[in-house]
């Protein structure tokens, strides 16, 4: 299993510096992962680093609570330096309180704002009921996104194996899962995958890697 092309190498810290996204970046170089998930702010200099490399920017927009009216704009701004990827959270209390339309809205605003860059939708799972999760998968189908993700890692908890294969059931193949927060092991990061997640989002993928490097001898 070639894990590495499935992580989303994570660095999502309010202290980080310019030091700190130059090692994630050579890392995501080195280990060939599939991208690495910034802050808005590191964009611009992430895709300078990575410029004709093989990882791709990503970036969380609304991060972490996915309470701003302005999360379009930002999935925008961020696209225009380089992004080739967003994750945006959802806006739970809307959600919860039942407000399907107008998080629909929310979603197919920024899918519409970044015209065709995947979006990923970041459900917060652990502050969801079962049935909560089945409506926000169901929304960010119809919005238009092209994933569905668990986890801020800033919450409750994170990845959960019934969740990814309550969210894989309820997606169906033609949209991607994606499992975060939490995930800090070779073994964690194959159940994932066993359980239905097609990208996993990380800040240990260096250590997922390295052990499967060492299940494989």
């Amino acid at each position: 299993m070639n894990l590495a092309s499935l992580i989303d190498h994570t660095l999502l810290k309010p202290d980080t510096t310019g030091a700190m996204i130059e090692k994630l970046c050579a890392e995501a170089i080195e280990y060939r992962f599939c991208s690495v998930c910034v802050n808005p702010v590191w964009v611009p200099f992430a895709v300078e680093l990575l410029e004709g490399e093989y990882p791709l920017v990503c970036s969380v927009v609304g991060f972490p609570l996915g309470a701003t009216p302005l999360v379009a704009k930002e999935a925008e701004w961020v696209v225009l330096r380089g992004a080739g990827e967003v994750d945006m959270v959802l806006p739970v209390g809307l959600l919860k309180q039942g407000e399907n339309s107008e998080v629909l809205r929310v979603i197919k605003d920024v899918v519409d704002s970044v015209s065709g860059i995947p979006v990923k939708v970041i459900l917060e799972t652990c502050l969801l009921t079962r049935e909560e999760k089945i409506t926000a998968c169901s929304i960010s189908m119809d919005a238009g996104a092209a994933f569905v993700k668990t986890s801020t890692g800033f919450s409750e908890s994170g990845a959960t194996v019934p969740d990814i294969v309550l969210m894989r059931n309820t997606v169906g193949l033609q949209t991607g899962v994606k499992a975060s927060g939490g995930i800090r092991d070779y073994e964690k990061a194959v159940a994932m995958v066993e359980a239905g997640a097609s990208r996993i989002g990380t800040s240990s993928g260096i250590t997922i890697v390295n052990g499967s490097r060492k299940n494989s001898l």
